[in-house]
């Protein structure tokens, strides 16, 4: 029972991620509105259906399945090590990032300067680490979720952090077929919160967007880079506008202290 609310719940938030309503969804499946509502809101999709709105979707049933189960669950970390030895090996990191992409080995020779018996050393190296684990015919199965966070000042944001975020701001993002954007007003601390909860909200849907994208060919997708932040801050000390000094306390007989 808990197996089936999980699929629906996944399938809703498909639906959300998509950009869609509920009547453009029945529109695709030949159903009306209302029937659509009461299939989430009963829970009573049947399997077929369910493969039905998987399609309609654009997402793989297994890619939903596993969507299902990760919903809740507390993202992992890699350990120091593991951090460590990826942030010493530029094309460990690499490959590592393409199978957890969902990029097969075939895939990455296919596309990138690697043999395929470097593929597989490599692979083989991330397997020792515990990163996942190497089956026959170099087929990878994860041993971390997907949406795995680095350390905020681990190995691998030390050393490659700076380089990758200048590489990222470095061209201009309209040029690029991006979009940038820096505003700043003066807010409250209340305001401040809801925009920092928004911005954990919108980094969480990011991975799960890419969840499920994750069984299209890599020639369906690409990397998408996208910079969150936020922090007090200051025009004026941008502009090298100094703040004025504090006027001295005088005493009461006038005199400066």
């Amino acid at each position: 029972m808990n197996d089936a609310r999980d699929l629906v719940d996944a399938l809703k938030q498909v639906v959300r991620m998509r950009g869609l309503t509920y009547a453009a969804l029945a529109a695709r499946i030949g159903l009306s509105e209302a029937s659509v509502k009461r299939l989430f809101s009963q829970r009573t999709f049947t399997l077929a259906r369910l493969e039905q709105c998987c399609a309609a979707l654009d997402v793989d049933f297994l890619e939903l399945a596993r969507l299902a189960r990760a919903r809740g669950a507390a993202s992992a970390a890699m350990t120091v090590a593991q951090e460590t030895a990826l942030a010493a090996d530029t094309r460990l990191l690499a490959v590592f990032y393409l199978v957890m992409s969902g990029w097969t080995a075939e895939e990455i020779v296919a596309r990138y300067q690697l043999s395929a018996v470097q593929c597989t050393g490599l692979l083989a190296q991330l397997d020792r680490l515990g990163l996942v684990d190497l089956m026959p015919g170099n087929r990878v199965r994860l041993r971390l979720p997907r949406d795995v966070r680095l350390r905020p000042d681990g190995p691998i944001r030390r050393r490659h952090g700076r380089r990758v975020v200048d590489d990222f701001l470095a061209p201009q993002f309209d040029q690029a077929g991006g979009s940038f954007a820096f505003e700043f007003r003066e807010l409250s601390r209340a305001s401040f919160e809801i925009l920092r909860r928004k911005l954990e909200r919108l980094a969480a849907e990011i991975h799960q967007l890419a969840d499920v994208d994750a069984h299209l060919p890599p020639s369906d997708r690409e990397t998408i880079g996208i910079a969150l932040g936020i922090r007090p801050w200051s025009m004026a000390s941008a502009i090298e506008l100094p703040r004025r000094r504090p006027e001295p306390a005088v005493t009461r007989r006038g005199r400066a202290r």
